[in-house]
């Protein structure tokens, strides 16, 4: 039996520069940069620490709420298109991206997120599934969800993803091992912004969008997930042995002669993620149009962490889908500290109409 296309027909996301994904998306392009000083925290040097903080939220939120107040507004963003369909009962499920175990994460924050989705969406998910994979993990739920909708098991998914690095903690333990972006004598100047977000993309499989006449924003074509051996924070050199494995099983469904041409990625000023990068891009550089033109969101919204993913595909699909993006295949991928490598290929609107 043959495998469905899934399509993307919704978007949701909140971040430090934008309440949704399409004024995300047209924050991102314009270059816009969300990022600030924190109101109490101080770096080593005495400095403030610099921060990008969802601006429509006190930064006295805090633990699962600050999570919470983050994702549900994408969500419901995301489940906006469902509220089009009338008489139709769909299988719906949820896979959400989450941060790995870091200093200053809530405790049990996967059971406590899913116990506050089960309130608020009562009885709309069937199946809910966590993914505990820092940076990667979004395209790993993308992928599992694809993998289900593809063969039918499931009408429609959200794929969401949620993160802040704003608690007091976890800002210290980025200091500590070096990693906070700081222009002072004792700092890293090639550390990164922590920064907060939630993203969701509304995923359905071809024959219900055909059933419900839903409009598709992107095709999911690929995706590719695999782990790197020499981690980050160790004396092993990385050359991007699991990023080029994720990026060729993404890039396999990538069409005959066809290019990718738009490229998202979770680089946040750090050398490492850059030389990975660099190693992966030479292995895989005849499928790209130019893999050096690619668009890092988190010079704008920071380091979002295990909400890149979901958020990266919003603004690749929202550059399709606006006419704004450089060709019809977009490309977006991501790399954890504990190995984790994903990547996911998309024909964006330009492209879509050709597999419905």
């Amino acid at each position: 039996m043959a495998k469905e296309a899934v399509h993307i027909v919704g978007l949701g996301a909140s971040t430090a520069i934008g309440r949704d994904a399409w004024s995300s998306a047209a924050a991102v392009r314009a270059g816009i940069c969300g990022f600030s000083e924190h109101p109490y925290m101080i770096d080593t040097a005495g400095e403030p620490m610099k921060v990008a903080l969802a601006p429509w939220l006190d930064v006295g939120v805090a633990g699962v709420d600050r999570f919470e107040a983050l994702l549900f507004p994408a969500l419901d963003q995301a489940l906006e298109p469902l509220l089009l369909i009338h008489g139709a009962t769909l299988n719906v499920a949820i896979a959400l991206g989450l941060p790995s175990e870091r200093p200053g994460l809530p405790q049990n924050l996967q059971r406590q997120l899913f116990d506050r989705v089960s309130q608020r969406y009562r009885g709309y998910f069937s199946v809910a599934a966590g993914f505990a994979a820092g940076h990667a993990a979004g395209l790993i739920a993308t992928q599992a969800a694809t993998n289900k909708l593809a063969e039918g098991t499931l009408d429609a998914c959200v794929v969401a993803g949620v993160d802040s690095y704003i608690e007091p903690l976890t800002l210290e333990w980025l200091e500590d091992n070096d990693q906070l972006h700081s222009a002072g004598p004792l700092n890293n100047a090639w550390g990164f912004i922590p920064g907060e977000a939630g993203a969701a993309l509304l995923l359905m499989r071809e024959s219900m969008v055909d059933t419900t006449g839903l409009e598709s924003l992107a095709v999911v074509l690929g995706t590719g997930t695999a782990m790197e051996p020499k981690h980050i924070k160790t004396e092993t050199v990385c050359t991007g042995e699991g990023l080029t494995k994720a990026f060729r099983l993404a890039l396999a469904a990538l069409p005959a002669n066809a290019k990718v041409t738009d490229i998202y990625c979770d680089m946040n000023g750090e050398p490492y993620r850059a030389d990975e990068f660099g190693f992966t891009a030479l292995r895989t550089k005849e499928s790209f149009e130019s893999a050096s033109d690619f668009v890092a969101p988190a010079d704008c919204w920071g380091d979002v962490h295990s909400a890149s993913g979901p958020l990266h595909l919003a603004m690749a699909t929202v550059a399709g889908y606006k006419g704004y993006s450089n060709g019809s295949f977009a490309f977006a991928w991501a790399s954890a500290e504990q190995g984790e490598r994903a990547a996911a290929l998309i024909a964006t609107a330009r492209r879509a109409s050709a597999w419905q």
